[in-house]
């Protein structure tokens, strides 16, 4: 399991940009295509939205890797 960590003035990080700094993703294209195919999910639940708000407490799943929010 991969930890982030938010940064105290952040409430949240837009979910490709998470799946790109925690290099789940290689870039942000390949982010935008996860999502797109359907291939993440937030706290169990597929994610279509490319710039969902992921905040403190969320789990994220993608390609076998699971990033949990703190």
């Amino acid at each position: 399991m991969i930890t982030f960590e938010l940064q105290e003035e952040e409430e949240y990080i837009e979910l490709i940009k998470l799946l790109k700094v925690t290099r789940v993703a290689e870039s942000g294209g390949m982010a935008k295509q996860l999502v797109e195919n359907g291939e993440v999910t937030r706290d169990g639940t597929v994610e279509h939205r490319k710039r969902a708000k992921i905040r403190k407490g969320e789990t994220i799943s993608a390609l076998g890797q699971t990033i949990k929010v703190i």
